[in-house]
């Protein structure tokens, strides 16, 4: 191997699970930065905005928080065991077969439903440019490209989304920094009204009540999806052990500079008063500032994030289906690896369902995102909730010497993870209250329905394949926690 670069040795060893170690520290960091940010941010803050002034703020920080204890939870658990199929992977260990079935299927039908969300938000981002473009057409060149972006290589889709990510770090970094310019020296057409009392002055902080800035949790929380991903890249990463800790400790910071950073300067620039469902608050700081290009400049930026996150949904979908298929819990053809150690068959037949957007975008553009998007924020929220109990579940078993402590130990105990727990639930009953974002709980019995279906039907012809003592020493050695 004389003359072979380091990485690039590793690079051709396949992991346990088969998949190349192709994913450097340059690309988990980005991967997790991107993870953070997406049209949650860009367009998403809008609506909570006008619904509860600067106190929006305070949500963010608070749900910030929370995200930072799901976190580091994960990372306690990637660091006992690095597994490709992360959640699915330890719901199967500590909480059983069937909470590894469902946490698979859920955290693949997220990122389906994802994924076609967001093709349809390119396709309209297109259309602002060139209106005369299909929107349907967009959406299926963006999945195309993508779903063959994903099949060449796992490094491909790594620098993919390095420079996806890199894009939309600048736009934030790019705002924050002319904002506070424009607050210290008043240049452009925002220097003369620009002032942090916009902040208290509108009404107060709390312009709309207490009540109203609780009712913002759920879209903030929706803000934050994704940013578990870095959980699946672990069976890809070249050194899970370093990198994802690292990755991990580094959240607080990117929460405070591009969610809470971002919004005090925008919310400085602009009254609150003056933002609109629908509109996004950067498009607003631009416009009150300005400058031409800078409807242009964020369309771009948005477009980015949402092709962004397509590309993360390929990805996870095909390593989570091909876990399922690993475990018996999806046919088994899900499981092969391409020649360039891809799971090419699961990432098809994932990008197949993805294209049920592209035919929404052809029968009904004007409501397509709004029927693809109705189970996102459920899905997200289990998926966080089975990494707490895990969690729990872990420490629990190493504290009885079943298993070995972990490297990146969470701070706290187990207390913080029991709170973690109870604002997911009190999300929950917040998406339920609310008119607008109720649908989603609508679609949960549905697929509850179809899960336990599944299982049953799959427990009746495989009874053995619902668990994999290899895989399972916890449960093969004592049974339970």
């Amino acid at each position: 191997m004389a003359g072979q670069r380091y990485d690039e040795v590793i690079d051709a060893v396949p992991d346990e699970a088969g998949y190349v170690r192709g994913l450097g520290s340059r690309q988990i960091q980005m991967i997790a930065i991107g993870g953070a940010i997406g049209t949650g941010l860009f367009l998403g803050a809008g609506t909570a905005i006008s619904k509860a002034g600067p106190s929006l703020i305070l949500s963010y920080a608070v749900a910030g928080v929370v995200i930072f204890v799901i976190m580091r939870a994960l990372g306690e658990l990637l660091t006992y065991r690095a597994a490709s199929g992360s959640f699915a992977e330890y719901a199967r260990e500590f909480l059983g077969p069937f909470a590894g079935f469902v946490t698979g299927w859920t955290y693949w039908l997220f990122w389906v439903v994802t994924g076609m969300a967001e093709t349809t938000a390119a396709a309209v981002y297109v259309r602002f440019w060139e209106p005369g473009i299909p929107q349907w057409a967009s959406a299926l060149a963006f999945l195309v490209l993508l779903y063959a972006a994903n099949l060449i290589s796992v490094r491909l889709f790594g620098e993919i989304e390095f420079w996806f990510s890199m894009v939309k770090v600048t736009a934030i970094v790019g705002m924050i920094l002319l904002g506070i310019g424009v607050l210290l020296f008043g240049f452009t057409d925002a220097g003369d009204t620009a002032s942090v009392g916009h902040l208290w002055n509108g009404g107060g902080f709390f312009p709309e009540g207490v009540g109203a800035t609780v009712m913002t949790l759920q879209i903030v929380m929706f803000a934050y999806l994704g940013v578990e991903l870095v959980g699946v890249t672990a069976g890809e990463s070249r050194d899970p052990a370093r990198t994802l800790p690292r990755a991990v400790n580094t959240l607080p910071w990117r929460i405070a500079l591009f969610y809470v950073g971002a919004l005090v300067i925008i919310l400085s620039l602009v009254p609150w008063q003056e933002f609109a469902p629908g509109v996004s608050p950067f498009v607003a700081a631009f416009e009150k500032m300005g400058i031409p290009a800078g409807a242009s400049i964020i369309n771009g930026v948005v477009l980015t994030a949402a092709l962004s996150s397509c590309n993360s949904g390929m990805y996870s979908t095909g390593r989570m289906l091909r876990n399922l298929a690993l475990c018996g819990q999806a046919p088994g053809r899900m499981a092969a690896l391409n020649g360039r150690r891809t799971p090419a068959v699961a990432i098809t037949a994932s990008c197949l369902l993805m294209g049920v957007g592209v035919l929404l975008n052809y029968l009904a553009p004007a409501k397509a995102f709004e029927y693809i998007t109705s189970v996102a924020t459920v899905c997200g929220l289990w998926t966080w909730a089975v990494i707490l109990v895990c969690q729990i579940r872990y420490r629990r078993a190493w504290r009885g010497t079943r298993l070995p402590a972990p490297a990146f130990k969470a701070p706290g105990g187990l207390w913080p993870s029991g709170a973690a727990l109870a604002f997911l639930f009190l999300v929950v009953v917040l998406i339920g209250i609310d008119d607008d974002a109720r649908i989603s709980l609508y679609v949960l019995p549905v697929w509850a329905a179809l899960l336990v279906l599944g299982y049953a039907l799959l427990a009746r012809r495989s009874p053995g394949a619902l668990r994999d003592p290899a895989r399972d020493p916890l449960h093969a050695e004592n049974g339970h926690l």
